[in-house]
């Protein structure tokens, strides 16, 4: 059971992923759009850098699961770099049940409302000529928070079944 919840999270989370490359990929076209539009030819258009940020957003917010279960994370290796691979285990058992969990849990009741609230209004960009889409960039913090929380969840998962099984 545990580790078929683990296996549905990392398939949801590297399908994610596969999307994130595509997205980045059409950033950096965007992006290289811009700036050649911009000083090549003096044009400029505040939904084609709005579309910028947007992709940024959903990249870093829709990425950083995938990043948490590549195990590409930020860590403070002080404990955790001279422990044989059980106690590694219990640390990221820890450090997810006491940090990652508690926090995505907060992020995602605070930026509920927020969102929420963004959809009621189906809020739009204050620039003239921005992008009516301001709720749905509103509504990837709660998704980031969600599948942060789910792959923390399925990383519990595979370090129980680590320690039980001594298998990855």
């Amino acid at each position: 059971m545990l580790q078929r919840c683990q296996i549905i999270i990392d398939r949801t989370n590297d399908m994610l992923c596969k999307l994130v490359s595509w997205l980045t990929l059409l950033m950096v076209l965007l992006v290289f759009t811009i700036v050649l539009l911009r000083y090549g030819f003096n044009l400029g258009w505040i939904a084609m850098q709005e579309s910028a940020l947007y992709l940024h957003a959903i990249v870093f917010l829709l990425g950083a699961a995938h990043t948490l279960k590549a195990d590409e994370h930020v860590r403070v290796d002080i404990f955790y770099r001279n422990a044989s691979p059980g106690r590694q285990a219990w640390i990221d058992i820890l450090g997810t049940l006491l940090l990652l969990i508690p926090v995505s849990l907060t992020i995602l009741i605070l930026s509920w409302d927020y969102a929420v609230n963004s959809w009621a209004l189906l809020e739009a960009s204050g620039e003239a000529g921005g992008l009516p889409l301001v709720f749905i960039l509103k509504s990837l913090i709660p998704l980031f928070a969600l599948t942060m929380l789910l792959q923390g969840i399925a990383q519990i998962f595979n370090n129980i079944l680590f320690l039980k099984d001594g298998v990855r």
